[in-house]
């Protein structure tokens, strides 16, 4: 069942026409095309070109469409070519010859690229709000467990944070995702429905009340433009790949922290897995699933730049192949998205554990050179003299603060008793990430 087919002499093969059909994936674009034709139906009317009859008779058959396949009346599936012509051809089944007058003044062109740019804001809000319940999480842990912890620099220790610093550190990666997720939205908001195949039409149409029936800024300003542009696919695909890197590194760090050698959280059984052979093991599958699909997203967001990269205006078919990908991707990040915060809510943070690591990491050893500084001494001469602290630390098992004075002056006689106040924790704390904690 096909919307074209009258210059042809011979039916398409049957290969030919599984390789074309785009049905079994752009079927998630029915409410987008739906609510595009209803509003291009009224523009239709507005403008004189369907009657009154005509457009009730379009926009019910529309609506009763919409119902049944919302409540699994109407499947959609079958031999057609996209869920473009599925709608029209079953309109017309059920309104009759007024159903054919449904494409009027249109292309499947722009047709196209008004439902694929409504579906992409709908989702790009949807990821926004699950990026929003992952941040909400992350405050309430950060808030829960603002413990002291090291900071890492080279996946060594590096100096005292909180817990809750190093968690809003994501926080704030995740604000600026939705930031350029935002940016992509202005971009794209454009109507690009009347551009028709690529040169407009010779109906007298009101591009202006389609575009704010739709809830765009405005209509496109270029036809050709209109109709050939995935730069909005492209950089929405690419703000997904951030998001998912973002994801990735925070998967990183729970699949380190919950092993034995860290030990730093407890993964709730709900999104861990077991081993079929060692009874003992728990393993952060959530985290490494989403850790690997990151790269799942990377690969759609290549695939559709080199779709792209050599196509000449204005429409090619090769251009249907930025659905597959991009879907999977929106698919993807909003699951992980959905994983990642059901991980965090569910985790226990052994803040006994992080404590030790702080003791044992010479995580007060910058302080200790900044001490030295602000007795006069040169910051290098500083460094080494620390350094030299540390290494007698390292071979008696000791801390830089359990050392004794006299102990201390044998390195620099500048050392005196207000040294151990200096570098104690909380108080190296209240001088560098205060606001923070």
């Amino acid at each position: 069942m096909k919307l074209w087919g009258g210059r042809f002499e011979s039916n398409e093969s049957k290969l030919m026409e599984d390789f074309n059909s785009s049905l079994k994936f752009d079927k998630v674009l029915y409410f987008q095309d739906i609510k595009g034709s209803i509003a291009h139906v009224k523009m239709l009317n507005k403008c004189n070109i369907l009657t009154d009859e005509e457009c009730k008779i379009l926009i019910d058959g529309l609506n009763s469409i919409l119902n049944d396949i919302e409540s699994g009346n109407l499947l959609i599936e079958g031999d057609y070519e996209d869920i473009h012509s599925f709608i029209e051809i079953n309109l017309t089944k059920r309104v009759g010859e007024v159903g054919k007058k449904l494409h009027t003044a249109r292309s499947r062109n722009d047709q196209v690229a008004v439902d694929m740019k409504m579906y992409s804001k709908d989702k790009a809000y949807e990821v926004i709000k699950n990026i929003k319940d992952l941040q909400a999480v992350m405050l309430e842990i950060g808030e829960k467990n603002n413990v002291l912890m090291p900071g890492y620099t080279h996946l060594q220790r590096a100096q005292i944070v909180t817990f809750k610093h190093h968690i809003m550190a994501y926080y704030n990666m995740f604000e600026r995702d939705i930031k350029r997720i935002l940016n992509a939205i202005d971009i794209l908001d454009e109507s690009p429905l009347g551009c028709c195949a690529l040169a407009g039409t010779t109906y007298s149409i009101d591009r202006d009340y389609t575009s704010k029936e739709l809830g765009f800024k405005k209509p496109v300003e270029n036809f050709l433009d209109g109709v050939s542009d995935r730069d909005y696919i492209i950089e929405l695909t690419c703000a997904y790949s951030i998001i998912m890197m973002h994801l990735s590194r925070l998967s990183e760090e729970i699949i380190i922290w919950s092993t034995k050698e860290f030990d730093f959280i407890k993964m709730s059984d709900e999104y861990s897995t077991g081993s079929s052979i060692m009874p003992q093991k728990k393993n952060p599958d959530g985290a490494e699933l989403i850790r690997g699909k990151t790269g799942r997203v990377y690969g759609s967001l290549m695939s559709i730049l080199t779709t792209m990269k050599a196509l000449p205006l204005a429409y090619n078919k090769d251009m249907q192949e930025d659905k597959e990908q991009f879907f999977d991707s929106i698919n993807t990040v909003i699951s992980c998205l959905k994983i990642m915060t059901g991980m965090l809510g569910s985790m226990e943070i052994k803040k006994s554990n992080m404590i030790k690591a702080v003791k044992t990491g010479f995580l007060n050893a910058t302080e200790v050179a900044d001490y030295l500084v602000n007795k006069g001494i040169p910051f290098r001469k500083a460094h080494e003299i620390v350094g030299l602290i540390v290494l007698y630390c390292e071979s008696n098992n000791l801390c830089i603060e359990e050392l004794k004075i006299d102990k201390l002056k044998e390195f620099s006689n500048l050392f005196e008793e207000d040294i151990y106040q200096f570098i104690e924790y909380r108080n190296i704390l209240d001088k560098g990430i205060k606001k923070e904690i």
